[in-house]
């Protein structure tokens, strides 16, 4: 079971009419590529945001980022350094430099609670989504990350199971374990339900619809920002599927009671 749930500390049920930009910014990764080249496709309606990779999205990093990849993401942080440098969070290769410089971005990024997000979504075997928490790297050090949850689109048996993967992964924080594993569900992931994280003191306990998954040590115990984005891995045959992650609330809440056993 989780922890009391303490104080409710952020919410966003997407009601607005825009992306609340004090918390979010609708680009994925920007300074390896730019604010034009990642801005995500998303709406706002019925209380939900969805992001969407539409037939007519590029690739990111074209050229680069192997393999191929299209990509609608929110982040609720950013951080980089100048041009040329190759300070920046989430390098996929050795040697990557900052294309474009962007401005130091810190919305929600906590550290420590219980992080809590409702969403479905509708995916080709080609895509994912994702919800994941990573260290905004303004120390090279501080880029570990708790994964809330992670699905495949080939890992999703129609009408039978979804494959939820969550856990911690390493990156380049060595203080942080390899721990993540992805678990078969009965459920379809078409459907709304809810995955959490309770983190505290270097322990991450996952649930999904209320239920304790897994429970690992090791957690990062600086701040994180979220990201939430879904993608499309293009592989040369003909695919006019659209993948959706539809959000319908994330919500956030420090921990009145730390865990009893």
């Amino acid at each position: 079971m989780p922890a009391t749930r303490g104080d409710l500390v952020f919410e966003d049920d997407f009601e607005a009419s825009s992306l609340d930009r004090s918390a979010w910014s609708p680009h994925y990764l920007p300074h390896w590529s730019s604010r034009a080249a990642s801005a995500a496709t998303y709406r706002l309606n019925d209380s939900c945001l969805t992001l969407s990779i539409p037939p007519e999205q590029g690739l990111w990093c074209e050229g680069d980022h192997k393999p191929d990849l299209r990509v609608s993401g929110i982040q609720s942080g950013n951080y980089s350094g100048p041009v040329g440098s190759t300070i920046g969070q989430q390098p996929y290769r050795e040697g990557l430099v900052v294309r474009e410089a962007q401005q130091e971005f810190w919305g929600w990024t906590p550290n420590g609670g219980y992080v809590e997000l409702r969403a479905r979504a509708d995916l080709s075997p080609r895509s994912m989504v994702s919800l994941w928490m990573v260290g905004l790297e303004d120390q090279p050090e501080r880029c570990g990350e708790i994964c809330v949850m992670e699905v495949f689109g080939d890992a999703i048996v129609p009408g039978d199971s979804t494959a939820v993967g969550m856990g911690l992964k390493t990156i380049r924080d060595p203080s942080v374990p390899q721990d993540f594993e992805a678990i078969r569900l009965p459920l379809d992931l078409r459907d709304f339900h809810t995955y959490a994280v309770q983190w505290a003191s270097g322990e991450a306990t996952f649930f999904v619809d209320g239920a304790p998954m897994r429970r690992c040590s090791g957690a990062p115990t600086y701040p994180l920002q979220l990201m939430l984005a879904v993608f499309d891995f293009p592989d040369g045959s003909a695919n006019d599927h659209v993948p959706t992650f539809t959000v319908d609330s994330i919500r956030g809440w420090n921990i009145a009671e730390q865990l009893v056993a």
